[in-house]
């Protein structure tokens, strides 16, 4: 039995069919007259990332503390850096800060920081800091739950297509999805290239049939990358606050909502009155 099948809990409203999906009791009609096409994004909706990028940060500045320690010993550089918390470190990546800021912030002189830069573009894909990603509250669920009202999941994603298809493998999540569109670039999620991902969603409609401006479709993420995407492809767009950008930083691209994260964006796609779940 799959992660998913373990997870759906119904009340007597619903009901399982014999292969795990749900399934509403007769009297309970389907939100969708339309099946709704739900392109969604990896790393933020699905998967919690900000341990990783913490502790990328965290690693590289003591690195680069140490680099230069050992180059300079009479320097003061190793006293002078000051460690943000996970909080401010965060705070700071959702609010767009660049990683040179947040370097300076940190203690590290001007010349130090191109050093800082490289070593978080070096370390941030390791195997042992990949290990520290995690799928995020109530996807499980949320996924399960549109699949379920018949929407078509698919993937868009700068994460690399390999690594992103093992984690949802891994998971028991690979089966609800109909497309994963992913990268050959380890580098790109962390970089957000947003011309990439625009190409990454087109190409996904047309491999799938999606009409440009198509309303019964939407585009889900938590970074302007994923809303710039969907406003290209003139598709409706729904924010999540659970990922690297901060509500106020993702209204300024004017997405079609903003909600917490996927499991809300889920239940007002699907009519959170058209199924009645256990919290």
């Amino acid at each position: 039995m799959t992660t998913y099948q373990e997870t759906v809990i119904v009340k007597k409203d619903c009901v399982t069919n014999p292969s795990g999906n749900v399934e509403l009791m007769p009297g309970f009609s389907r939100n969708f007259l339309k099946p709704i096409n739900v392109f969604c994004d990896f790393d933020g909706p699905i998967v919690d990332v900000s341990d990783r990028y913490y502790s990328t940060y965290h690693l590289a500045l003591t690195d680069t503390a140490e680099f230069y320690r050992e180059l300079s010993p009479a320097s003061s550089a190793q006293a002078q850096i000051v460690v943000l918390t996970k909080a401010q470190f965060w705070q700071m990546k959702q609010e767009r800060i660049p990683d040179r800021d947040i370097a300076s912030q940190s203690g590290l002189a001007e010349d130090q920081i191109d050093f800082f830069l490289q070593r978080v573009v070096e370390i941030v894909n390791s195997a042992s800091l990949l290990q520290q990603d995690k799928i995020q509250p109530g996807v499980t669920w949320a996924l399960g739950l549109l699949r379920a009202q018949g929407c078509k999941l698919i993937l868009v994603t700068l994460r690399d297509q390999d690594e992103a298809t093992r984690i949802l493998e891994q998971h028991g999540l690979r089966q609800l999805f109909s497309g994963i569109y992913g990268t050959g670039n380890s580098q790109a999620a962390y970089q957000n290239y947003s011309q990439l991902k625009t190409k990454l969603l087109a190409k996904a409609m047309d491999e799938h049939r999606v009409m440009q401006a198509n309303s019964d479709s939407w585009m889900i993420g938590d970074t302007e990358a994923d809303l710039l995407a969907g406003i290209a492809m003139e598709i409706p767009t729904i924010a999540l606050t659970c990922g690297i950008r901060s509500k106020r930083q993702l209204s300024q691209f004017k997405p079609t909502l903003i909600k917490d994260d996927l499991l809300c964006a889920a239940h007002y796609l699907v009519g959170v009155n058209s199924l009645q779940v256990c919290s």
